[in-house]
C-alpha cells in the first residue's frame, strides 16, 4: 500500500489523532509510521516526510499532505463520509473542525494532551473558561440542530474526530461542561476508534519529559493509567 500516515507518540499528538482516528473509523485503508517525539520543541527527525517537520503527515504514493485539516479535506475527494452529505451540515461540520483547527488557544496551551494522566488542575482562568463556554455552545448547536448522536447528525464525520483529543482533554484535566455536551464527550471517548488510540497511548513505554512537565507544571496528578500508583 502507498498511502503512509505518519504519527507520533498516541499518548501526546492530538494533531496526529484527529485523522488516525477518522481514518481507522471509515474503514479507508493506510500503513501507519509512528515516530516518536524527543526531547525539545523541535523535531527534526520529522523533516525526512513532512515538510513543515510536524505530524501529522499524509504520503499517498507521490502526494504529500501534511496538515490534519487538509488531510480530511483531501480524503473527503474520494471517500464518502468524511463530512455529512447535506450541505447545511456539510457546512457546520467543516467550521466546526476549522474552529479546532485555529482556535480554542487557551484549552490547547494550558491542557496539552495526555491519554494517561489525571490531573487536578484547580479553578480555571477567564481564558480557559471562555474556551470552554464556546466548546459547549458549539458542541450543543450542532446536537440540537443536526439531532445527535454526532455533531452533525447520525454518522461520526471529520468533525468529531477533530473534538476527540478536547473529550481526552476534558476528561484528563477534570474539566466540566453541561449535561448535553458532557455526554457527547463521553461518546467520543467510546467510540471504538477513539477507545483503541487512547489504549495504546496508555501503553505506549515511552514517556517523552518535555510534554510529561507540560501537562503536569505545578498541578496535582490524581492517577497516572500507566503504573499503578499516581507520579510523585
Amino acid at each position: 500500500m502507498s498511502r503512509h500516515l505518519y504519527i507520533a507518540n498516541r499518548n501526546y499528538s492530538s494533531w496526529s489523532m484527529r485523522p488516525w482516528v477518522l481514518m481507522h473509523a471509515l474503514d479507508i485503508p493506510f500503513n501507519e509510521i509512528m515516530v516518536p517525539f524527543v526531547h525539545g520543541d523541535r523535531q527534526p527527525q520529522f523533516d525526512a516526510f513532512s515538510p513543515t517537520g510536524k505530524v501529522p503527515c499524509l504520503v499517498d504514493g507521490e502526494v504529500t499532505v501534511w496538515d490534519s485539516l487538509a488531510i480530511c479535506e483531501y480524503l473527503a475527494e474520494g471517500t464518502p463520509g468524511v463530512w455529512p452529505e447535506a450541505p447545511t451540515a456539510r457546512a457546520f461540520a467543516r467550521c466546526a473542525a476549522a474552529e479546532m483547527h485555529s482556535g480554542f488557544p487557551a484549552l490547547r496551551n494550558e491542557c496539552s494532551m495526555n491519554c494517561s494522566l489525571t490531573i487536578d488542575m484547580g479553578t480555571p482562568g477567564d481564558a480557559l473558561e471562555q474556551d470552554l463556554k464556546r466548546l459547549e455552545s458549539l458542541w450543543c448547536e450542532g446536537l440540537d440542530r443536526f439531532g445527535g448522536p454526532w455533531l452533525a447528525g447520525e454518522a461520526f464525520t471529520a468533525a468529531d474526530a477533530f473534538y476527540a483529543p478536547v473529550a481526552v482533554r476534558l476528561k484528563g484535566y477534570q474539566l466540566h461542561l453541561g449535561e448535553q455536551a458532557m455526554a457527547y464527550a463521553a461518546r467520543l471517548l467510546e467510540h471504538p476508534s477513539v477507545a483503541v488510540w487512547i489504549a495504546e497511548g496508555i501503553a505506549e513505554p515511552d514517556r517523552e519529559m518535555s510534554h510529561e512537565n507540560d501537562c503536569i507544571r505545578d498541578r496535582c496528578v490524581v492517577e497516572d493509567a500507566r503504573i499503578a500508583s499516581p507520579l510523585t
